[in-house]
């Protein structure tokens, strides 16, 4: 037990190799506590040999009394030098070995994690920045040189939504180049701002309609923020494969729970014809934003066509 111990603690495997050193002349557990002390700090393997030499001037003492073979192994000069090499000073410096490699291999592991997180911000930078800088330019000619007004400000709301992917982008990729530093970061988005985030959907042609129920009450940002990611998500798999079906987001607030449901009737002209391009890695990746909150995520279709998505979120 004491050396399953010694990783957390060292004390008790040295006072079990101490003791059985001195009076039962077994040599097992100091083997092991000198290997463990090697791996840990400078501290413990100065406390370690203070207290190897104790043990080693008992053990001397206890031998000598008791003459015989004992007094022979232990207490004889070259035996005595040639224990202390075998005993505590070989399974130290294997320890310290062992230690020193486990530091180059984090180090090595380290410097790969942050070459890889360069290399994903740069192709982030080279493909999506540009291509959604590309897409706010267009809108903002096509803004420009709008035919009629109604145009014009879908045109513009284009390019506010690409705008403002360009901020998020920012500031991921500074996340990602600097993991280590606290990145300036723009407040992320919460239930306070959903009302935006509903009006761009409703002015792209989507039919939303909000209910709240519950006791209003305020809020952890962290539950806030994932309702967010929620509705967000949600909205995005309508754009993509049931264009402008109506849809209804419920908002409840229960005694211990933050409930969201967002559910989309069936498309009035059928699925839309060509579908947006999609990662598919945007309901898992939700479903484990939810569940880092301890909270669960469901999907389902619904008995009129449709489809919707459901999110129950621990508010304690």
């Amino acid at each position: 037990m004491a050396a399953f111990d010694a990783r957390r603690r060292l004390w008790p495997l040295l006072s079990v190799a101490a003791i059985s050193y001195v009076w039962l002349a077994t040599w097992p557990a100091l083997v092991v506590a000198s290997y463990y002390a090697g791996t840990r700090t400078r501290h413990d393997i100065l406390i370690h040999s203070a207290v190897s030499v104790v043990t080693f001037s008992l053990a001397v003492t206890v031998a000598t009394a008791t003459g015989g073979y004992r007094e022979v192994v232990i207490a004889g000069p070259v035996n005595l030098i040639l224990l202390v090499i075998a005993l505590v000073a070989l399974p130290v410096i294997a320890g310290m070995w062992v230690r020193a490699r486990r530091q180059v291999l984090e180090i090595h592991t380290d410097q790969a994690r942050k070459r890889e997180r360069t290399r994903i911000a740069r192709e982030m930078h080279d493909v999506v920045a540009h291509r959604v800088s590309l897409m706010v330019l267009h809108a903002g000619a096509l803004e420009m040189n709008a035919p009629d007004p109604r145009t014009a400000e879908a045109a513009m709301l284009i390019g506010g939504i690409g705008r403002e992917a360009l901020t998020n982008l920012r500031d991921v990729l500074g996340v990602l180049r600097s993991p280590d530093e606290v990145a300036s970061l723009s407040p992320q988005p919460t239930l306070a701002d959903l009302d935006i985030l509903l009006d761009q959907s409703r002015a792209l042609g989507m039919t939303i309609t909000r209910h709240d129920g519950g006791a209003r009450r305020g809020l952890d940002p962290t539950v806030e923020r994932t309702a967010y990611r929620v509705i967000q998500e949600a909205l995005t798999n309508v754009h993509k494969h049931a264009g402008d079906a109506k849809t209804d987001i419920y908002l409840t607030t229960d005694e211990d729970r933050f409930e969201v449901e967002v559910r989309n009737r069936r498309p009035v002209g059928g699925r839309p014809g060509r579908p947006l391009p999609g990662t598919g890695w945007g309901l898992p990746g939700l479903r484990e934003r939810v569940e880092l909150t301890g909270g669960t995520l469901s999907t389902s279709p619904t008995p009129d066509g449709g489809f919707a998505l459901r999110a129950s979120i621990p508010i304690a």
